[in-house]
């Protein structure tokens, strides 16, 4: 069963592209930008945190700055279509660290992982360890990324 999704008017859609620009706003500071009360503001935005319509407050770190010098993107075909090896698949994507980003896709590829590395020599043991020693893995595709032109995980305005 889908999950039920929480009706969502003007103010809320509001409060929604105001903490994806900045979620260190305070409640007078967001009250000013959305017309409501401070109050009222907060009350709002902690529903939306309560129903996971906010699923997470976090901040955008720049790589290089703290010595993470290399992005991939790995596409990885498993060897074969089952849940169960899909499922611990996922958990295991769920549990690697250098595994900033993780999408379950259909194509060619299964999964697409966006993977932040100090180093090549980071990278390939990652690639030994996680991806050639998993039987359940039928190939992957590494894409080095030159150049990080938009870090976002900002929604657009939707209706």
């Amino acid at each position: 069963m889908a999950a039920k999704t929480p009706a969502l008017d003007d103010f809320d859609r509001k409060i929604l592209h105001e903490v994806q620009q900045n979620n260190q706003l305070t409640s007078t500071q967001l009250a000013e930008r959305i017309g409501l009360s401070p109050t009222s503001a907060q009350r709002r935005l902690n529903r939306l945190r309560k129903d996971k319509v906010i699923k997470g407050d976090i901040s955008i770190i720049s790589g290089a700055d703290v010595g993470r010098t290399l992005t991939m993107i790995v596409s990885v075909q498993l060897e074969r279509d089952r849940s169960d090896i899909i499922d611990h698949f996922k958990k295991a994507v769920r549990n690697e660290p250098i595994v900033m980003s993780a999408y379950y896709v259909t194509g060619d590829s299964d999964f697409v992982l966006i993977i932040s590395a100090r180093d090549i020599k980071e990278y390939e043991g990652f690639t030994r360890t996680f991806l050639y020693d998993n039987p359940d893995i039928k190939g992957f595709k590494t894409t080095v990324v030159m150049d990080q032109i938009k870090t976002s995980f900002y929604v657009p305005p939707w209706e």
